[in-house]
């Protein structure tokens, strides 16, 4: 049972407790899940309106992308491992080919 009267003690606690969690799910793929890697991009667009006066409405005219598509920084597999970096998304991978 955690000693409740240092909360700072028992975060520290937790937080190894995750990150070893995070590690073993990175090194040791469960072999009956589905294993790609993804990630989640945002590209940044600057967008233009025009006015409509009758309806009182802004509708867009143009949208021009601004920024370059860049890969994230953290990645996820479809079998629910998330918040990986490009180096341990290897690792899982690598790992779950290896089980097949």
């Amino acid at each position: 049972m955690p000693d409740d009267s240092d909360p700072e003690a028992n975060l520290e606690q937790w937080k190894s407790a995750m990150q070893e969690e995070h590690a073993e799910a990175i090194s040791n793929p469960d072999p009956d899940e589905s294993h790609q890697i993804e990630g989640v991009a945002q590209v940044t667009y600057r967008v233009t309106f025009d006015y409509d006066a009758e309806d009182d409405a802004l509708e867009r005219a143009s949208a021009e992308e601004v920024d370059d598509l860049t890969d994230p920084e953290l990645l996820s597999c479809a079998c629910g491992v998330r918040g990986m970096t490009p180096a341990e998304a290897r690792e899982h991978i690598a790992a779950a080919v290896e089980r097949e």
